[in-house]
Order: C-alpha cells, then sequence, then structure tokens
C-alpha cells in the first residue's frame, strides 16, 4: 500500500464519526472516504451524501468487498469488532477500529492472530496518545520534572446520563452484551491506554465491582489496585451514578520530586506542582481529535512512519479491565 491514497470505508456512521473521526479522515493528507455503511440503508445514503461520500451501503460485507476501498473503518458497539475486523483483514484491508479494541480480551487475542497471519495491520483508535496535551504530560514525566514516578491514581466520577433512566432502551454502553461492561469499559480504556503509553505494562490488576444505582444491571461503581512491570503501583475509582457535584476526572502521577495533575476527558489545565510553587499549562487539542492519529495510521501504510496504536497494545487495555471487572 505505499504510496497509495488511503482510500476508507466506514462500517459504521454513528455519533463518534461525526466530529471526533469522520471528518478528520478527509482532512488528512492522502486519506480519503470512499464509502460508508450502516445496517439502515436510508441512513447510510444520508450521511454520505451529507459529507460528499460516493457510495453507501448496508451490508458490511459489500463495503469490504469494493474493489476501491483499501482499509476499513470500524465505528460500530464493541460486539461486532471482532467480526468486521477479521472479515476485513481476512480480505487483505486494514483495519482501524475504535475503541475497546473488543468486547472482551479473548476477541482481541483472535483478532491479533488474524493479523498475523494474514500480516495485514490492525490499528485501534487511541488516539489522545497523538493529542498535543497529553504529549505534554508525556513529555513532563519523561523530562524528570517531578522526579522518579512513585504512584498513579485515577479518580472519575459523573452523574447519570438522561438515557441510564430509560430502563426499556437503555444506551448500549451500559449493555454488557454490546458493550462488554458498563461505562467503565467505555471510557476507563482512555485512562488505562494513556499510562500504559507513559509508563509500561500494566502486569497485575484487580479490582471490585459494584451496582449502586439501580438503574441498568452492569456495574456503575469499581475500585481497583494495579502494577507495572517496572514495580510502579497504581489505583482507580470510577462511580457513574454520582451526583453533579461530585463529578470528577482526574489523574495524579505523584513524583519524589512533585506532581502532576491532568484530567482524560474534560482538558482541565495541566496542573504541575513542584518546589517552585503551583504552574498551570494549557494545551490547545485539534478541532477533530483523532485527527493526528489517523495521520500516522495513514503515513504508516503507505510506509512513511510507524504507528505504536496498534492492536498487540489495545489488547493490553482490555486484559487491565477484565481482570478489574474479574471476568478473566
Amino acid at each position: 500500500m505505499d504510496k497509495k491514497i488511503i482510500k476508507w470505508g466506514f462500517i459504521g456512521c454513528g455519533e463518534v464519526t461525526r466530529t471526533k473521526s469522520g471528518p478528520a479522515f478527509q482532512k488528512v493528507e492522502h486519506s480519503e472516504v470512499i464509502a460508508v455503511m450502516s445496517r439502515n440503508m436510508d441512513k447510510a445514503k444520508a450521511y454520505a451524501q451529507e459529507c460528499g461520500i460516493k457510495k453507501w451501503y448496508n451490508d458490511a460485507q459489500e463495503l469490504v468487498n469494493d474493489p476501491e476501498v483499501n482499509a476499513i473503518y470500524i465505528a460500530t458497539p464493541p460486539s461486532s469488532h471482532a467480526t468486521f475486523a477479521i472479515m476485513a483483514m481476512k480480505a487483505g484491508k486494514p483495519v482501524y477500529i475504535e475503541k475497546p479494541m473488543a468486547q472482551t480480551y479473548e476477541e482481541c487475542t483472535r483478532i491479533n492472530r488474524i493479523s498475523k497471519e494474514t500480516g495485514v495491520p490492525c490499528f485501534v483508535a487511541y488516539y489522545r496518545r497523538y493529542l498535543p496535551y497529553f504529549m505534554k504530560v508525556k513529555e513532563l514525566v519523561d523530562n524528570g520534572t517531578i522526579g522518579n514516578v512513585i504512584n498513579i491514581q485515577i479518580r472519575f466520577a459523573q452523574p447519570p446520563r438522561n438515557l441510564d433512566y430509560n430502563s426499556e432502551h437503555l444506551p448500549w454502553r451500559v449493555q454488557a452484551n454490546i458493550s462488554g461492561g458498563g461505562y467503565f469499559y467505555d471510557l476507563a480504556p482512555h485512562q488505562i491506554d494513556l499510562l500504559q503509553d507513559m509508563f509500561g505494562c500494566i502486569l497485575e490488576a484487580n479490582g471490585y465491582k459494584s451496582n449502586r444505582g439501580g438503574l441498568y444491571k452492569a456495574e456503575d461503581t469499581l475500585s481497583a489496585c494495579f502494577q507495572f512491570d517496572n514495580g510502579l503501583v497504581g489505583s482507580g475509582s470510577w462511580c457513574f451514578v454520582a451526583h453533579d457535584s461530585a463529578k470528577e476526572d482526574r489523574i495524579e502521577i505523584i513524583g519524589d520530586k512533585g506532581q502532576i495533575c491532568f484530567s482524560v476527558y474534560t482538558y482541565e489545565p495541566i496542573a504541575l506542582h513542584t518546589e517552585n510553587g503551583r504552574e498551570e499549562i494549557c494545551i490547545d487539542n485539534p478541532k477533530h481529535v483523532q485527527q493526528p492519529l489517523i495521520q500516522a495510521v495513514v503515513d504508516h501504510l503507505r510506509g512513511e512512519a510507524t504507528c505504536t496504536c496498534d492492536g498487540e497494545s489495545a489488547t493490553l487495555t482490555n486484559w487491565v479491565m477484565d481482570k478489574i471487572l474479574n471476568k478473566l
């Protein structure tokens, strides 16, 4: 695929493709969106016409078989990621999968096995690794700004969303047979992936889960502890039925010469605490947040660079989540 235009086919054209990713595929150099697929043909046609995409399908296999399409973006709920990824790779077409990579660790390993057998690359949308905000956090860590890192703490709390109260039509993100779990399986992956990108593999993880709100069957409150391969330890707490006054989105990296505090979803100014006091660092991200990663994927497929947001690294995140949820 070296030096070619990467011509994408989208499987799924839901909310995430509207601003985070969809426009970025068109803006990235040497990248073009050729076709989209939705089970609802009218939805696929409307999306394609709105976004200036020339083909639309309601069958994933037909999109994968389109000879003009040479790469596949999978933007469906996690329960179908493995099926579509394997379908695409067996057709010789690289895949870029929305996170989490799949709804279980075992499904991730299946995707990796097919990628290895076929030699077709697989990438996963952990785009925060490539955003300037988080690259600044990593730079502060790597430069020894807070000395030797000795502990990591994740704290996340949010109130229920309006749809969570509709027991007859619950959002797919809290249906474990579709998402892999509750909101933890949807939101924690970005946090865990970032920390593993900064500090290496998590080799041990344990957790406790509970349902305290009773709005749906999936877990809504969790606590966990984990250890990286270099001995660094950390902990996390997540609550998805908190009061609005308890909202929190915070990771603390504690060193022997200071501390870095940052958010994963709200992009609050990075707070750096050292012997010189407290400093706030404001970093802007691009409008379409997946654009830097998509550019890296396209450059990789053209043989111009190496993108490390691959299936192997993404599988580690699913392993950690499944360990915390006692699924392994």
